[in-house]
This record gives structure tokens, C-alpha cells and sequence, in this order.
């Protein structure tokens, strides 16, 4: 399992990495992302940095994935008991909030912890809510991810070989959360998880933590989709840095 681990970071170090500010426009309609976090590192040999979140979205949802977890869209910082909240767009931001409340020891924990997606939930829990304190942990939460997180990703146009239990997002999470030399530093902050597969765990995922590993096939299918970057998107935006 640590060489398909490490045959991954390595593949992945030939890409870019994204780091706020970027334009959503330069990413992609389809693929699968890779968050690192600073201060977390691989254990394959030196201090090269270690995923700590693969991600996809259903057919053409990228870029709007990606802005949700970023807040881009500011405006949605304008919720109230009636709207949803951005950690209920967003399952990382709720895996974050999780971690920070349950450091600070802070009973809003439980309310942090309601599945207020929907309307009826929301006017059912309204009461309960401290929207104030929410927007404070929120904006805690974008500063987090703008400051101390990035990531990397590779184009896959159909949604069926990414997602569900057969897809390729799975077999990445799995490969990443049963290595053994990749393991979280202390001071990590998913260590504070409410969650014991984050907390116990290394990555900032619930879901096919014992996925069956990367198969050969999908090795293949992830070194075409680093080359097919490499000589596309890179090359123009490359060509178009030189001619401005």
C-alpha cells in the first residue's frame, strides 16, 4: 500500500499547486482534487507535502466545488435561519468547524452538528441557532482554507469512473488512508475531530477510508490525465503569459 502512496504524491508533484487567490475560470469542469494543508507531510522520505483531502463533484460541478469550499462567493456569508450556511454547502468547512468547536471544548458543537440542509430542518431548529457565532466560525474557516491550504487536480470528464464505491475518487482515498508511513502530525488540527475516522485518522474524510487501492489500470488512467494537463492546460497558459 506505501508504494501506490507513494507513486501517487510523486505523480501529483508534477503538477501545479493552486493556492488562493486563483481564477475559477482556469479549472476545470470535471475532475478530482487533491487538498494538502500546511504543515503536513508525506512519509515516503523528506518533507514533501501530504494530501489530506480527494475530492470530485457530479458532471460539470467543478469549478462551483471548489468555490464552495473557498467561499468565492462571499455574498453567501449572508445566510441566516432561513438559508443555508456555507458548512452545510460544504462537508469539508463542516469537518473543520467540527474541529475547531471540539478543540475550544464548545457545546455548540451539538448545533454545528445538525443536518440543516433543508428548509424543513431549518425552520425546525431555528431557535437553537447563534447565526452571529456561526458567521465568526465561518469566516474562521475561509481564512484557514485561504491561508493554509492548496491543491492539485487532474481533468476526468465522465462522473462514473470518479465517484461512488467503484470510482476512481474511492480507490485514491483508500490507497491515502491505509498507508502506513503517512500519518498526521501532532499538531494537526483533524486530530480535534468530533469524528473518529478524522481524529484516528490522517485525512479529512469519513467516507471509503478501506476502499480497495489504485489498481493498475487506474494508475494508468491518472499518469494520462497528469500528461494530458502537462501539455494542455500548462502549455496554454504558458503561451498566453508570454504573449502579455
Amino acid at each position: 500500500m506505501s508504494e501506490k502512496c507513494e507513486w501517487l504524491h510523486t505523480q501529483l508533484e508534477q503538477l501545479r499547486m493552486v493556492k488562493y487567490p486563483f481564477s475559477l475560470e482556469t479549472l476545470p469542469k470535471n475532475g478530482i482534487y487533491f487538498f494538502y494543508q500546511e504543515g503536513e507531510n508525506w512519509g515516503h522520505g523528506e518533507n514533501n507535502p501530504r494530501i489530506v483531502r480527494v475530492g470530485t463533484s457530479k458532471d460539470g460541478n467543478f469549478q462551483s466545488r471548489i468555490a464552495e469550499h473557498y467561499l468565492i462567493d462571499e455574498s453567501k456569508m449572508n445566510f441566516n435561519a432561513h438559508k443555508p450556511a456555507p458548512h452545510e454547502r460544504s462537508i469539508f468547512r463542516k469537518n473543520i468547524g467540527r474541529a475547531l468547536l471540539n478543540k475550544r471544548k464548545d457545546n455548540y458543537l451539538n448545533i454545528w452538528e445538525l443536518d440543516l440542509t433543508s428548509h424543513k430542518a431549518r425552520e425546525e431548529h431555528q431557535t437553537k441557532r447563534d447565526i452571529e457565532k456561526e458567521k465568526k466560525i465561518e469566516s474562521e474557516i475561509t481564512q484557514l482554507l485561504r491561508n493554509n491550504f492548496y491543491f492539485k487536480y487532474i481533468e476526468l470528464d465522465s462522473q462514473t469512473p470518479r465517484m461512488g464505491k467503484t470510482g476512481l475518487e474511492s480507490a485514491l482515498i483508500g490507497t491515502l488512508a491505509q498507508c502506513p508511513l503517512c500519518k498526521a502530525s501532532k499538531d494537526w488540527l483533524g486530530k480535534y475531530s468530533s469524528k473518529p475516522q478524522i481524529s484516528e485518522g490522517k485525512l479529512w474524510l469519513i467516507q471509503h477510508l478501506k476502499a480497495k487501492p489504485i489498481t493498475e489500470q487506474d494508475r494508468e488512467t491518472i499518469a494520462r490525465a497528469i500528461t494530458f494537463l502537462r501539455r494542455t492546460r500548462y502549455t496554454l497558459r504558458s503561451k498566453c503569459q508570454d504573449e502579455l
